[in-house]
């Protein structure tokens, strides 16, 4: 297959990458990516001789169109991710998340390319109890979510209005090799390793449903050979921690002091719970290889042994947004609750 990957050289879209090419070595895979701070031409640096590399914005209709022409498929990874920047900053949420999205459609549409849009278990908001299905209705509660949502109606209307061959996974929170240090693993795992605090929402107790980045990426290669258009497959492990026992999972497996964990105030509007039921997929004959202990164990070992990627990502840029995000909060923080 002729494949387009938006956002390819960010998290989990430079693993598909890898993914892909490793399982289908006859593939031609093109990655568009604007490299924003969270995509980095290394996550793709020992690939370089088996795709192609466009830079670029998703919201940029010309390109686009030049980008998606002769593809067999698009895959939208391309995405503003964090919701801590969502929540101090929204605008380029609303025009990745949904703009974006809206742009490659009308481009799959206009060429017959098929589409899969890689989305969030956190559009279906906090599920205090049992487990999402595709049908439940969304209740994003972030502007990040809201805007993943969004693109989500997008598609969906793409496929009912007009017939195109347009599909969706939403996965649980992602964990593994080259994941930007601001999202709650990474950051725990990097200011561990440097024997700097782990700031810790509220009480610690939101729960998410942890899987590794090589079995989301499987899973979002089965939907697209084998899943049905118009569908939606949640993408989950069942492998639920709280932010207490993430953190404690790290710094046992960095042998680290428990007085690192520091309980900061809250975020906005924080999920308390995210579990999705992830039956359809496994019917398609995916399951998780990784249990969560493996999931922790290779993601921290990666890290540990890749300072040389993670490092230059720590620069005045990051500081000044972690300063933003934290400073004060850490600063009236408690080591216990």
């Amino acid at each position: 297959m002729k494949l387009l990957v938006t956002g390819g050289a960010g998290f989990i879209g430079s693993n598909f990458v890898h993914y892909a090419l490793h399982q289908h070595p006859e593939d031609q895979v093109t990655v568009l990516d604007k490299l924003t701070y969270a995509g980095n031409r290394a996550n793709l640096a020992d690939l370089v001789d088996r795709m192609s590399f466009v830079q670029g914005d998703i919201a940029d209709a010309a390109l686009v169109r030049e980008a998606m022409a002769g593809q067999d498929a698009v895959l939208n990874f391309a995405a503003e991710t964090h919701v801590d920047r969502s929540l101090l900053d929204d605008d380029e949420f609303i025009r990745t998340n949904v703009q974006g999205t809206q742009t490659l459609l009308k481009a799959a549409l206009a060429s017959g390319t098929r589409y899969l849009q890689v989305s969030t278990d956190e559009v279906y908001g906090a599920v205090l109890s049992g487990n999402s299905l595709e049908t439940d209705r969304l209740d994003p509660r972030s502007p990040y979510s809201a805007a993943k949502a969004a693109g989500d109606l997008l598609v969906r209307s793409y496929f009912e209005s007009y017939g195109l061959d347009a599909r969706i996974t939403r996965g649980a929170n992602t964990i593994g090799p080259r994941q930007y240090p601001e999202k709650v693993v990474p950051l725990f795992v990097t200011n561990a390793l440097d024997d700097l605090t782990l700031p810790i929402y509220g009480d610690g107790g939101a729960l998410r449903d942890y899987i590794y980045v090589d079995d989301h990426c499987a899973a979002i290669d089965l939907v697209l050979r084998h899943g049905s258009a118009g569908e939606i497959y949640n993408i989950g492990a069942n492998a639920h921690l709280n932010t207490v026992q993430v953190a404690d999972s790290v710094l046992a497996l960095l042998d680290k002091p428990a007085h690192l964990k520091r309980y900061v105030e809250d975020r906005p509007g924080h999920d308390r719970r995210y579990s999705v039921d992830s039956s359809k997929l496994r019917g398609l004959g995916w399951q998780p290889r990784h249990s969560v202990d493996e999931t922790f164990a290779l993601t921290v070992a990666w890290y540990r042994e890749h300072e040389t990627w993670w490092r230059p990502l720590k620069n005045a840029d990051y500081q000044a947004y972690y300063q933003r995000q934290y400073g004060q909060r850490l600063a009236t923080s408690r080591s216990e609750r």
